[in-house]
């Protein structure tokens, strides 16, 4: 498995939460990156599941706001030259926590119960279970290994670039649906919208997530036995 986190990552991701992913500045670091690696975007999807037991408003708000600038992206191609939409879809910037060495061993001063329960991926398995009748459709194939014809951000870009992709429509379909009900979730937290959202929606947020980012992360947290 790629986890556990390191007490620096958990230490980092513990104060992020807190209300450092609403600073400006730290908005737009994360809207050049599309959130941040592989690995830290499920860490950051995972720590904040943990402590918040599931109630996940500051990534759907995020992630909301990364759907939607892919949407208007891809919507706005040119039908002849996709490959151009492609680098409008990397990265700018590299991932914040990975920029500021944060890793697998990286130190922190984080208290052992805080890192006992920043590991603890339970509640991402929990909003993942319980979702499943959906945020499987969204899989990237080339992440999973097997035939799906669905793409993450950086398969797609890489797919598109080498030619082995040349029709977007799916691929904007995709984004369109994952946008469309990360949208209805994100809205579900403000106090007039409370319990509108559905399962589809909640899963939209998993959706995103792998994406942006990519998929093999989280796989194997979710293949893993529940006691690991």
């Amino acid at each position: 498995m790629p986890f556990p986190l390191s007490n620096g990552e958990i230490y980092f991701l513990w104060w992020f939460i807190q209300g450092s992913i609403m600073s400006p500045s730290t908005r737009v670091r994360l809207w050049d990156a599309w959130g941040m690696c592989e690995r830290h975007s499920w860490a950051f999807i995972s720590v904040e599941a943990a402590f918040r037991q599931g109630y996940m408003h500051g990534p759907s708000i995020l992630y909301e706001d990364l759907m939607n600038r892919a949407q208007a992206l891809l919507s706005a191609r040119s039908p002849l030259k996709p490959w151009r939409t492609m680098r409008r879809l990397r990265e700018k910037r590299p991932c914040l926590m990975c920029e500021g060495g944060y890793g697998h061993h990286s130190q922190g001063v984080a208290r052992p119960e805080i890192v006992q329960r920043g590991r603890d991926v339970s509640e991402l398995r929990a909003l993942a279970l319980h979702t499943a009748p959906h945020w499987p459709k969204a899989v990237c194939g080339r992440c999973a290994g097997d035939d799906s014809a669905e793409r993450c951000r950086r398969h797609l870009i890489e797919e598109v670039s080498r030619g082995i992709i040349r029709d977007l429509s799916p691929h904007i379909e995709l984004v369109d649906n994952i946008a469309r009900h990360l949208k209805a979730y994100s809205h579900s937290f403000r106090q007039e919208f409370q319990g509108t959202e559905t399962t589809e929606d909640q899963a939209a947020l998993i959706s995103a997530v792998g994406w942006c980012s990519g998929w093999k992360t989280f796989l194997p947290i979710m293949a893993a036995p529940k006691s690991s």
